[in-house]
């Protein structure tokens, strides 16, 4: 005799409808749209859940509706809070809305994350939220044809025929750099993330370099360090700046993290910030302010673009509307870690 299917035990709607002596059409609206059921139905079917321990059928229902309510998300890292920021407003409207989301994380790695949005696809997403518009044509050709709609997050330029809900980095950056050099800063460095396949990094960089080409000086004088993003790295590329002559007066960071690990190697060298050398971040998260000094770095809307994100998704799933660009603005936070080039900086560059 054949062995019973585990799954034969499981229960199933018409055994929910039978115990609890309603429809099946009424546990399925219990379950899907239980405002249009009465209170009185609603908790008798619910209960009749709970205790047959009902789970729905949610591949069937896919079939059904062509559709599986799930989100992709993939992410450089999970390492960076910025992105936690973000998507946790992504999935807080997701969940509002009866959708859910997978996540993966391709740590900056190209051929990575075009496995994981191809796997994405294969576990039936109906739409799929990507960092940065940097990737072979070749993965938006294969969502095309696929009709997954696709929103890009963290960039606001070079994006034409896909939803995007981002801002423009190197604007942003340059605004920085700009306050900077108006404060009197000649002599700036920047640590920035790798820029290769990152397009955020590099429109950073490019946003500093415009401000200083604006103001006379020259861009290519500016020491570059890219490192990967960490406190660590930070530290270790500041230590490697300070070893310049004439040193910075001021030396910017690509996100507040590495910013953090830049204050952290000043303090080791004996270095005050800002009497000594000036230090930015950039995306102010809560880190920037619980180091001394409290960093001044550029605010983004990480969690309000994760959640516009989410409704520009789901706009196009379920309202079939056309791709849209949303650019968020940024503004500059100014705190202790920035100051006008002292004459003890003077000193230490002679």
């Amino acid at each position: 005799m054949e062995p019973k299917s585990p799954k034969s035990d499981l229960p199933t709607l018409e055994d929910v409808a039978r115990a609890a002596g309603v429809s099946t059409a009424t546990v399925s609206r219990t379950l899907n749209s239980p405002d249009q059921v009465s209170e009185g139905t609603r908790s008798r079917v619910m209960a009749t859940v709970r205790a047959l321990r009902y789970s729905p059928n949610f591949g069937a229902r896919a079939l059904a509706a062509k559709r599986t309510n799930t989100y992709g998300a993939v992410i450089p890292t999970m390492e960076n809070a910025i992105f936690a920021r973000g998507l946790e407003a992504f999935q807080k409207v997701l969940v509002a809305n009866g959708a859910t989301m997978l996540v993966a994380s391709s740590s900056y790695d190209p051929a990575i994350e075009e496995d994981q949005i191809r796997t994405m696809v294969a576990r039936g997403a109906d739409g799929i939220l990507l960092i940065g518009t940097q990737r072979d044509p070749e993965i938006y050709d294969f969502l095309k044809e696929r009709h997954i709609p696709v929103v890009i997050a963290w960039t606001g330029t070079g994006v034409t025929a896909l939803s995007c809900v981002g801002f423009d980095n190197e604007d942003a950056a340059g605004k920085l750099a700009a306050k900077a050099i108006g404060l009197g800063h000649r002599r700036i460095a920047f640590i920035s993330a790798y820029t290769r396949n990152n397009d955020r990094a590099r429109d950073r960089v490019a946003g500093v370099r415009h401000a200083l080409a604006t103001a006379g000086l020259d861009p290519c004088d500016m020491p570059l360090l890219e490192t990967k993003y960490s406190i660590q790295c930070g530290r270790d590329a500041f230590v490697e700046l300070m070893h310049a002559r004439p040193r910075p007066t001021l030396v910017m960071c690509g996100n507040d993290v590495l910013a953090a690990g830049a204050v952290r190697a000043a303090h080791e060298l004996g270095l005050d910030v800002p009497a000594d050398v000036s230090i930015t971040g950039f995306d102010d998260i809560e880190l920037a302010t619980v180091i001394s000094p409290a960093l001044t770095t550029v605010h983004v809307p990480h969690r309000k673009m994760g959640g516009l994100a989410a409704e520009a998704l789901l706009a196009q799933v379920r309202d079939n509307s056309a791709p849209k660009q949303t650019t968020l603005e940024t503004h500059i936070v100014v705190r202790q870690s920035l100051a006008p080039p002292g004459s003890r900086t003077n000193e230490m560059a002679d």
